[in-house]
Formats: structure tokens, C-alpha cells, sequence
């Protein structure tokens, strides 16, 4: 198949659609099952190189939940903790370490992974398939599948949910091409293999970076590579815990980036581990209830005796001093950056999230400021000479 009509475009009333090969090539994907639209393939295609290249940077199996054209999460195949299993909803199912993968990539930010589009690194087995099935999701795409996994997925969505096999020989021309208001855009792909010989260059007082660490920052610089920019990645054990995208301001981007990490940090509390809910509430309903209970309105989801609907027990309040006194207790994560930090406020804001490790381009007429402040907290930074932007 070598072009492929589409329902719409980006948005409805932006028709025809299509995409195709200009070349006259096969397309290098092939429709198993539903039929994708054009923010899916966009998804799809963007969401299949971070994951390729994750695999080839750690050689462990990797999956990313993508939404709108940028990864809610992002993450390579460890082991759960038993923590972890239960804040992913997993601690009653097998899992395999592709989907030890996903469950990672899903789980770090729920909210924002609501109707994503997945992207796998290697063959969606059934253990995969089965995390898939639980959640809500416009599609999948992966170099192959096993019979018992497309079974399961064909199941979804009525037999509508879009499943993609992606041509792993498949190697893109060199040179890009898109269209902005008719005049035609063209450059080099960016083909920057990112490895651990980009952390050589450590420019802080603390020179000490674990074999863990660089792994972490280099995962969060290939998430970086294909976010929609200006984007900061916190990253903790093999997966992304709080990626911030689009933004104008830097310091904006790390904040929020960072809020996320708060957020799955705060969601490991005891507190918010014993939160007993009603039977049979739905997930995302569950999901939203958590966000707010550990937010700055958490009193809403108390008041007014609305908390019947959604708990069990009336839960106690979360607050502020013990949210800052767990957040507190996070450490050794690591931060990358698509861009330079063109002040020392941004690692002030990283700083309060537990992060000990960065790795950013460097350049800034502020570097001076900027390692001072890392100095001040006895971070490790990189300087990789490297920019990440993506559009």
C-alpha cells in the first residue's frame, strides 16, 4: 500500500486527508485492525523511534504512551517494585518486562495517558496485551504481535481499536520535507545517536554519575528528542516521571514537568496507598479522584459529603506540610533538557523534586550562574553540546 486515505486531518473540517510515500513506495506499516486517523499516525510514528531508540540505547524492551504529538510517559522494562505494581493497578497480574514497560509508561502520568496511542519496541505479547485492555486507548502500533495478544486487542473497542505492525527494516530518507502556509520546509532528519559518551563532559564540583543515572538521562534525552518543544524530562528508575512540553518559557516547562513528578511521588504516600474506594468505580474516575486529593483542592473531593461517591471511608486530609514532607523524600533523579537553562532558577525548581542528576546542551551567557546552583545542592551536570528541539 503505498498511500492511505484518511477520515480527516487534524480536525474534521480539514479534508482530504491521506498519507502515502512519495517515492511510490510501500507504506512501512501495516493495518491490522481499526483505522487510524491523522493525529494516530502522527502518534505512531513519532512514539515508534523514541522507543526504537531506547531499546537501542539500555537494550531493554521499551513502550511510551504518546498524546498529541508528544510522550505523557516514556519508559525501558525494569522490574516493579511492589509500590509501583500497586499505583499501576498491576499487583494482581503477571508481567512480562515489555509490560512492565508499559504499565511504567502509562502509569506516570495517568491523567495526561487518558486515550493515548502506544508505542512498543518489541513483539506485544499477552502480558502486554491484557494492560492494554484495561485502559483507554485509541491505538497501538509495534514490529509484530503474538496470536494470543491480537486476539485480546481485536477485542477492543468493539473490534474498532487500531492496531498497527510497524516494518522494522524500514529506513526513512535522509532528508524531511513538511508544508506550513503552502511554502515547503525541508532538512537532515535528526539521526543523533544519543549515548553515554554525550555525559562525558561534567562540568560541577560533583563528578560522580552511577551507571543508573546516565541510563536515566539518557532515556530522558531521547524522550526530549521527540517532545514538542521547549521540553524538560524528569526520569527516575527507567521511566519518565514528569515531562513537560510546549512551552515558551523554560521555567515554566520545569515547573511543570516537575509538578508531575510530585504528583507520582505523592501518589506513592501511605496515605494515598490506603485510600479505600467504592466498589466498581470506574478508573478514571478513580484516577481524577487521586489527583485531586493529593492537589491543591483536595477539600473539594471531601466536601459536602460528595466524598460517598468515590470512597469507602471519608479519607483524611492531605496536607500541604505532609505532601512537602513526603515530596522531600525523593531522590537520585535525573533531568534533561532540550535546550539550555538560561538561569539557575530552573535547577532551584528540579531541586525540589529530588533531582541530582542533569544533562542539558549548555551555552547559555549564564552558564556560570547555573553550575553555581547546582554546586549549591551538589548536583551532577552534563554539558552534551547538544539541542533537542522538536516541532
Amino acid at each position: 500500500m503505498t498511500e492511505m486515505q484518511l477520515k480527516y486531518g487534524c480536525n474534521p473540517n480539514q479534508k482530504p486527508s491521506r498519507v502515502f510515500m512519495a517515492d511510490g513506495s510501500e507504506l512501512p506499516i501495516e493495518v491490522i485492525c481499526g483505522r487510524p486517523g491523522y493525529i494516530n499516525l502522527l502518534d505512531a510514528f513519532n512514539g515508534y523511534q523514541l522507543v526504537k531508540e531506547l531499546k537501542k540505547a539500555t537494550g531493554l524492551p521499551s513502550a511510551t504512551s504518546f498524546k498529541h504529538v508528544s510522550p505523557a510517559g516514556a519508559a525501558v522494562g525494569l522490574p516493579l517494585t511492589d509500590t509501583l505494581k500497586k499505583i499501576y493497578f498491576t499487583d494482581d497480574v503477571e508481567l512480562s518486562p515489555l509490560a512492565c514497560a508499559y504499565a511504567r509508561a502509562r502509569g506516570a502520568d495517568r491523567m495526561s495517558s487518558f486515550g493515548d496511542f502506544i508505542a512498543l519496541s518489541d513483539e506485544c505479547d499477552k502480558a502486554t496485551a491484557l494492560l492494554i485492555k484495561k485502559e483507554v486507548s485509541d491505538g497501538v502500533i509495534a514490529p509484530s504481535y503474538s496470536d494470543e495478544a491480537l486476539e485480546i486487542l481485536k477485542a477492543k473497542k468493539n473490534g474498532n481499536y487500531c492496531i498497527l505492525k510497524m516494518d522494522e527494516s524500514y529506513t526513512p530518507a535522509p532528508i524531511e520535507t513538511k508544508q506550513v502556509y503552502g511554502v515547503t520546509f525541508e532538512q537532515g532528519r535528526n539521526e543523533l545517536d544519543i549515548n553515554e559518551e554525550l555525559l562525558a563532559n561534567v562540568v560541577t564540583d560533583n563528578k560522580v554519575m552511577s551507571a543508573e543515572a546516565k541510563r536515566d538521562l539518557m532515556i530522558s534525552l531521547i524522550v526530549l528528542k521527540y517532545t514538542q518543544s521547549n521540553s524538560v524530562c524528569y526520569v527516575k528508575d527507567g521511566q519518565a516521571i514528569g515531562i513537560g512540553a510546549g512551552q515558551q518559557s523554560r521555567i515554566h516547562c520545569t515547573r511543570l514537568a516537575g509538578q508531575k513528578a510530585d504528583n507520582w511521588w505523592l501518589r506513592q504516600c501511605p496515605k494515598v496507598l490506603e485510600l479505600q474506594f467504592v466498589d466498581g468505580i470506574k478508573r478514571a474516575d478513580r484516577d481524577n479522584a487521586i489527583d485531586v486529593y493529593i492537589g491543591d483542592e483536595y477539600e473539594d473531593v471531601l466536601a459536602d459529603g460528595a466524598w460517598q461517591k468515590i470512597f469507602k471511608v471519608k479519607p483524611e486530609v492531605f496536607t500541604v506540610e505532609e505532601k512537602k514532607a513526603w515530596i522531600a523524600k525523593n531522590t537520585e533523579v535525573s533531568l534533561g533538557s532540550d535546550a539550555f537553562f538560561p538561569f539557575g532558577d530552573n535547577i532551584e525548581r528540579a531541586h525540589k523534586s529530588g533531582v541530582m542528576y542533569i544533562a542539558e546542551p549548555g551555552g547559555s551567557v549564564r552558564d556560570d550562574n547555573v553550575i553555581e546552583t547546582c554546586n549549591k545542592y551538589n548536583i551532577a551536570m552534563s554539558f552534551t553540546g547538544i539541542r533537542l528541539f522538536h516541532h
